[in-house]
Formats: structure tokens, sequence, C-alpha cells
């Protein structure tokens, strides 16, 4: 099998291609990334050398180049995306034009050369779960910030390009991910890492709002399922049903780190913060067998150990700007 893995020297692209080389040792994969923020070559520096991979430089809003390219493979999946809410309160303009021109262009060659397309969505398409119920699959999109509505507005193309041409294609919309290799803007990364730095960790708000939190190997595990397994058209959820607070988070880390929590400080919250993500992933237990096999405690505590250990892949890739308290509050554009 011969896969393109769009952002792919991401984090959850890179674990993606990582897992799936240990499992599929001769399979093909071409990771195209355009190595803007979030992606990192040297997260793939541990590939075996004797694997089929290959690196392409390109960028998935690059439409003559993405819609020839497809015709080489057989199974395209889509990590590529600007995913920090953060940044998309202060610019959206990038997340409109990768997280739903670039995915029109993907979807094109989908169209034109009859091949499968994973599309990587997240939980926060579905808005606020005001109510203790957790969305399914069927549940309303509500998004609430520019880049779930980016997200949300892709999730509508794919499904518009399957009732209309019968392309084949997958949907999943997973929780917060967790695990070595994330973007050091993130809640967990950024956390442990101003942390190590001595500087105040920063909470949003009274910090009590809830997310659902999934080691990264649970979610590209899932994903490899659904290649396999998937049914065409579906939208598929996925969860480790982790459901903790951010306040909680940030102290479940200073306290693998033996760090007091007057380490902490509350800034204020960021417009349109949502209040609970949650969603229910039966529908990928029942039909595909899939279900998390990573404990959440220990798979933080492994994280925290592994940004310890790793200063020399973080520290290049910090500023001011990545670790900001407030990220929402600055420039962007530049």
């Amino acid at each position: 099998m011969k896969i393109l893995v769009c952002g792919g020297s991401g984090f959850i692209g890179s674990t993606f291609i990582r897992n799936y080389f240990l499992n599929n040792p001769k399979s093909s994969v071409t990771n195209l990334d355009n190595l803007s923020i979030g992606s990192n070559q040297e997260n793939l520096n541990d590939l075996p050398t004797d694997i089929h991979y290959q690196f392409i430089k390109d960028d998935i809003r690059n439409e003559i180049v993405i819609v020839d390219l497809i015709k080489n493979y057989d199974v395209v999946i889509n990590f590529a995306a600007e995913s920090h809410v953060d940044r998309s309160i202060s610019n959206p303009k990038p997340f409109i034009e990768t997280n739903i021109f670039g995915t029109y262009c993907l979807l094109e060659g989908i169209r034109k050369h009859d091949k499968l397309f994973i599309h990587i969505s997240t939980d926060e398409v579905y808005g606020d779960a005001e109510t203790k119920q957790s969305f399914n699959e069927k549940s309303q999109i509500n998004p609430s910030n520019p880049y779930s509505a980016t997200k949300a507005s892709a999730d509508h193309l794919v499904a518009s390009y399957y009732r209309t041409y019968g392309i084949k294609c997958i949907t999943t919309r997973c929780s917060n991910n967790f695990g070595p290799n994330q973007f050091p803007e993130k809640l967990i990364p950024k956390t442990i890492i101003r942390t190590i730095k001595n500087l105040k960790v920063p909470i949003y708000g009274d910090g009590e709002q809830i997310r659902s939190w999934i080691y990264v190997n649970d979610h590209v595990d899932a994903i490899q399922s659904l290649i396999l397994n998937g049914k065409m058209g579906e939208v598929y959820n996925i969860t480790s049903y982790e459901e903790i607070s951010n306040k909680t988070i940030v102290e479940k880390i200073l306290n693998i780190m033996n760090k007091p929590y007057d380490m902490i400080e509350y800034v204020p919250d960021r417009p349109g913060h949502d209040k609970r993500y949650s969603i229910d992933s039966s529908k990928i237990e029942n039909k595909i067998n899939w279900k998390p096999k990573y404990d959440f405690n220990h798979a933080l505590k492994e994280t925290v150990k592994w940004y310890l250990k790793n200063k020399q892949w973080w520290e290049p890739l910090i500023d001011e700007k990545v670790l900001h308290p407030q990220p929402w509050t600055l420039d962007w554009s530049k």
C-alpha cells in the first residue's frame, strides 16, 4: 500500500508515520509538509533507514501539484492544518486558506484519481457540550472559534464530495491529543516547558474548562484501523474519555515535576472559550473494534519525562510568542 501523509512532520502526522512503519514495514509512505509552524523534520529522525519513505516539501494549497501527485498513491491522509485556537483568534486567514482551501485541493485530487481520503478533523467542530451528555457522530456541528469553524467547513466539504461525486472518504473527529513531539504552544508542553524555565504557568479564566484527552499513539492506532476497516462516507469520533479540567491538567504536571501550585498564574480568558468538549466514540469501538490502550496518568508522566530529556528538540522552537501567556492578544500576521 502506498500512502501520502499530508502534514507528516507535525505532531500527530509524524507519530502516525512512525507507528505505521512499525506495523507495516514493507509499505511505502510519502510525507508532504510545508514545514511551517508546528512541523519539524526532526520528529522523524528515528525512522529506520531500510524503509520506503520519501519527504516532499510542498503545500496542500498548491492545487496543480497536489492534484497530480495524488495519482501515485492508494490512500491520502490529511493531518496538515492550522490548529492553534489562540492564533486563529488573532489571525484567521491562514486557517481559512489551509484548512478549507487546502482540503478542497486534496478533494479534487481524490475525485479525479479515485483514491481513499482520510480526513483528520477535531471534536471542536461540535462546539460547547453544555449538558452532561457527549456528542456522537450525528450531533449538530456548532463551532465556536475561527479554527473549529474552518475544520467544520472542511468536514462539510468532504461530506459534500462523498454525496455528490461518490469519493472514497472517512472523517475522524478526535479529542485533545498529547505526547512527545507536540509543538510547545499547546497546553501540556507549554506548561512543562514554562515550569522547566521557572516561569509562571498561565491558566485561562478559572481553569475549569473541561477537555477530553487521548494519548497520541491511541489516536494514530485508531486511524490505522479505519484505513483497513472504516466504512466509506462515515464519521468516527475518537476519544479515551479522560475528561479533565485545564486547571487539573496543570496541577498534575506540577505534581509530577515536584513544583508548587503558586507557579500558576490566572490570566483573562480567551474570547469564546468553550467550557466543555465531550464526545462518544462507541461507534468506532463497536464497529471497528478499536479501544484506547494507554493509561492517562502514566502517559502524562512519560510525556513530562520526554520533554525533560529532549530540550535540544524544543529549545529551537520556542520564543516569547510561542510561550506567551495570552497568545490571542499578539499579532500573528507577521
